[in-house]
């Protein structure tokens, strides 16, 4: 291998100098990795081989603020993009053994002889820092997605507990597909806070899209309805299917003494608009 050395070089300095021969070790050293870097700079727009030479100036110059800010920029990067984590392992393994590698290069071309005891000094020292960026990088990445995930949770719980504004004061809730137990605990949450934030004074529960209530379901969502009056909130409820009504007929459960019931949504906003023209015009 034609490295260049010159006497004075220093580790950084040599690394430096043989830039290229360094990247063309380390692609030989990364098999799976080397047919996935322009895909991963497209996906991502990360560049791995500038990234490699970035890691191991900062582990030579012991920069540990530096790498460990590096690290966290690059978890989040390849967590937002979801870039395959064995490959980053891989690219970052070929990194280490292609860096000592040319340390290797390096002592053997300035002559220079270490004791056994700096030679592992100088081993712990330049594997810690490695070792370091790939905690920290893993932890990073595992941070981003966890808050990702935790956002998506928190827009599907908004997508499964749609209240939808009608007026200033009457807002519909509109139920649709299965609900269980977890769900209705989502509903109960929600709707709640709602009323308490939007001052809904009337929210039509709509039933309509619902396909089926188990008998705990059902008995929680009794409650709901009871804490929407006990909030000062009149509940309105529509679209209860003829199964549905069976149940309850069933359970001995109604929905009478709880809330104002309508066979349909639109029925109930008909209703509403005609009460409250009549008012208007009183």
């Amino acid at each position: 291998m034609d490295l260049a050395y010159q006497e004075g070089l220093d580790v950084k300095e040599f690394l430096i100098q043989n830039r290229n021969l360094f990247e063309e070790q380390l692609l030989e050293e990364a098999v799976n990795v080397r047919e996935k870097i322009e895909e991963i700079q497209l996906i991502g727009n990360i560049n791995l081989i500038e990234n490699a030479h970035k890691l191991v100036m900062h582990v030579v110059k012991e920069q540990e603020a530096e790498l460990i800010e590096f690290s966290k920029q690059e978890g989040v990067a390849w967590a937002k993009y979801s870039l395959t984590l064995t490959f980053k392992l891989e690219w970052v393994q070929a990194i280490r053994r292609t860096l000592w590698n040319f340390l290797q290069y390096y002592y053997q071309l300035t002559d220079q002889k270490k004791g056994i005891d700096e030679f592992f000094a100088m081993e712990k020292k330049i594997n810690d820092f490695v070792d370091k960026f790939l905690n920290s990088f893993f932890l990073s990445y595992s941070t981003y997605k966890d808050k990702l995930i935790e956002t998506q949770s928190k827009l599907v719980e908004n997508l499964s507990v749609p209240i939808i504004p009608i007026t200033k004061t009457m807002c519909v809730l509109p139920l649709i597909g299965t609900i269980d137990k977890m769900r209705m605990n989502s509903i109960e949450e929600k709707v709640l806070m709602e009323i308490g934030e939007k001052r809904i004074q009337t929210l039509i529960l709509d039933l309509s899209g619902i396909v089926e209530l188990e008998e705990d379901v059902l008995n929680h969502l009794m409650k709901v309805i009871e804490g929407v009056s006990i909030m000062g909130s009149t509940p309105i409820v529509t679209g209860v299917r003829p199964d549905v009504v069976r149940k309850m007929i069933d359970l001995g459960i109604s929905f009478e003494s709880k809330a104002e019931t309508k066979g349909s949504l639109q029925q109930a906003l008909s209703d509403y608009f005609v009460t409250a023209s009549a008012f208007a015009e009183e």
